[in-house]
């Protein structure tokens, strides 16, 4: 059960095991639509890619097509700050997949994300035309790999975005940040700059997260079936130089804080602790929060 905008701050309310999303002949109907919007996006869209890549190293198609993406979701992004477009690293909070096309639509960014992203139908194949670096949480030996990866990014003047929760909570909770991916600033590149960013759903947020054991394709049928569109306003916040900190758990903090600020003043009211334990980053809520969220079952 989603909780209602003016609760007070607790333990999010949130479920371990979400029921497969009940779909009506009307929203099979909208379901029908946004996929058959999307593939007609992806198809216009390749070879549109491909030739460019022709003319230039990097295209903007990806781009285009990713913002076009979360406009056809529903998601009516509201852009607030200015993205550094190069030479920067976006830490950001993390509450659905859509967060990729919404990001990637409004700042061009490449992307850590979470190895499940990839196998969500067009999103998935979409975000590795956009560059993104996808990690198992579990896989500590492809830590270097994935560090490398991100490096070379670097070295290629992107933007890159990282989920340092290292999974997906409800919006109005924040997690601790991971910061193994946060090793590439160890010590910083010459000029690389750090920008936070708030992924913010509103009211809505409980109903877009995807959270806990539901399925990656029963969340994305649960939204695709919504009527009408939903806000989302993203909020570039003042970027830091990485320079000014001893190390990445420092960095880390700074942009957790940040977030966590603008967050706080987005929702009006103190943030909640997350009900639900995450093994893939060991996170275990205290046994209260915990409780409440299993009673919610």
């Amino acid at each position: 059960m989603a909780p209602s905008p003016d609760e007070g701050a607790s333990a999010a309310p949130v479920s371990s095991a979400i029921a497969a999303p009940r779909i009506d002949f009307a929203a099979s109907l909208r379901i029908q639509f946004r996929i058959l919007a999307l593939l007609l996006t992806v198809l216009l869209g390749l070879p549109l890619h491909y030739l460019c890549r022709l003319l230039t190293r990097h295209s903007p198609v990806p781009r285009l097509a990713l913002r076009l993406i979360a406009r056809i979701i529903g998601a009516r992004v509201r852009v607030v700050g200015t993205p550094l477009r190069r030479d920067v690293f976006l830490l950001g909070n993390h509450v659905s997949w859509l967060d990729i096309p919404a990001l990637a639509g409004a700042s061009g960014t490449a992307f850590v994300a979470k190895a499940e992203v990839a196998a969500v139908p067009v999103v998935g194949w979409l975000a590795r035309l956009n560059r993104t670096v996808f990690v198992q949480r579990e896989a500590r030996l492809g830590v270097a790999a994935q560090i490398n990866a991100l490096r070379e990014a670097l070295a290629d003047n992107h933007a890159v975005a990282i989920f340092p929760e290292g999974t997906t909570t409800d919006g109005q909770s924040l997690l601790p940040f991971k910061t193994s991916m946060l090793k590439v600033l160890e010590p910083p590149p010459p000029g690389v700059m750090v920008q936070p960013v708030l992924l913010d759903y509103g009211p809505l947020a409980p109903f877009i997260c995807w959270i806990g054991d539901e399925p990656g394709i029963a969340n994305v049928l649960r939204v695709l079936a919504r009527p009408g569109s939903f806000p989302l306003t993203i909020r570039f916040l003042e970027p830091f130089s990485p320079e000014g900190h001893s190390g990445r758990k420092s960095i880390a903090a700074e942009a957790r804080a940040r977030i966590e600020a603008a967050l706080v003043e987005a929702l009006g009211k103190p943030l909640r602790t997350f009900g639900l334990p995450v093994e893939a980053v060991r996170y275990a809520p205290p046994r209260e929060a915990h409780d409440r969220a299993e009673g919610e079952d």
